[in-house]
């Protein structure tokens, strides 16, 4: 029996997608549906049952459940989200409640970090456990996810468990999150709309307008990897998981623009005031810690996965994985 926290969420869903395909029906979902339309993740998924946050620790405490591995990815996700307290009690405590739990009962334990812990990318983007004490994340949502990596360093549970730090993920699913969503759903949308789409401008002496960089993985890729540690319960520790490879916003352009069979068609427009400062121009994950354990997976392409996504989703009917 495998839990799976997050379960109606984007990349949660693609994950039990992924589990049933690979032959794990004996799934217990935890996330809450709300008003999002996230119940709609879940349909044709085959599980056992679906419960609450709440639920899975009083079930987990009381014995009700076995699990043979925890994989967490449920979180409160706004980046937007100025409530320090509650994303320390939805994020790093509650992590750390089950973490606990499985630590105690020896039970696989991987969790949903992320890559918002490196703040504006002054320290380099390695996950040397050394490095992790010195980051400065830049909102209370990556200060939930950094406080949590630091804590499970410190007290040795990173030799117990995985956490993998995600970096920009994109793909089916993700259309709850509305604003929150990725870059790729909303250029779709506005090309769909305008037939055009909108950049921000460069504000920094060395990039040009739209040659802001990210590393951006697809969601499927992320799901294979931690299938990929499942079948390796030896390795253990905090992991980035990005492709390695940075690209820019104008590359990500052109990829959706060729998947579409539409003629570029692009405007930037001024990076608003209140996110000037702490905007970053430039993301990659230090892949040498995930490859030093044998982890070879072969990510997918920027242009490959954002013309599975596009081509195979966003023009279908039905979009969902």
């Amino acid at each position: 029996m495998i839990v799976v926290t997050g379960a109606a969420g984007f990349i949660g869903s693609v994950l039990v997608n992924s589990l049933n395909d690979a032959g794990q029906t004996d799934l217990i979902l935890v996330d809450t549906l709300g008003n999002q339309d996230k119940w709609k993740n879940l349909r044709a998924k085959k599980f056992i049952k679906l419960i609450t946050p709440d639920e899975l620790l009083a079930e987990l405490v009381a014995d009700e459940i076995s699990p043979t591995a925890i994989l967490h990815i449920g979180a409160l996700t706004d980046t937007g989200e100025k409530d320090a307290d509650l994303t320390n009690r939805q994020n790093t405590e509650y992590t750390r409640n089950v973490a606990h739990w499985a630590i105690k009962h020896d039970v696989r334990f991987i969790y949903a970090s992320s890559a918002s812990v490196y703040g504006n990318g002054d320290y380099g983007f390695s996950d040397d456990d050394d490095l992790t004490p010195k980051l400065l994340p830049m909102n209370p949502y990556a200060y939930s996810k950094w406080l949590f990596d630091a804590r499970a360093i410190a007290e040795g549970w990173s030799e117990k468990i995985v956490g993998l730090r995600f970096f920009n993920v994109f793909g089916p699913n993700e259309y709850h999150k509305a604003r929150m969503a990725s870059v790729v759903w909303h250029a779709f949308n506005q090309i769909k709309n305008t037939g055009g789409i909108e950049l921000f401008q460069s504000h920094k002496d060395g990039y040009t307008d739209g040659g802001q960089t990210r590393d951006f993985i697809y969601v499927k890729d992320i799901c294979n990897v931690i299938l990929w540690f499942l079948d390796h319960p030896e390795a253990n520790g905090v992991f980035n998981l990005g492709t390695g490879n940075a690209r820019t916003f104008n590359d990500l352009a052109a990829a959706i623009f060729s998947a579409l069979k539409t003629e570029p068609k692009v405007q930037f427009v001024p990076t608003p005031e209140q996110f000037r400062k702490s905007y970053q121009y430039f993301t990659e994950a230090d892949l040498t810690k995930l490859r030093s354990i044998g982890c070879d997976y072969k990510f997918s392409t920027l242009e490959e996965s954002v013309a599975d996504y596009i081509n195979g989703y966003l023009e279908k009917d039905n979009p969902y994985v």
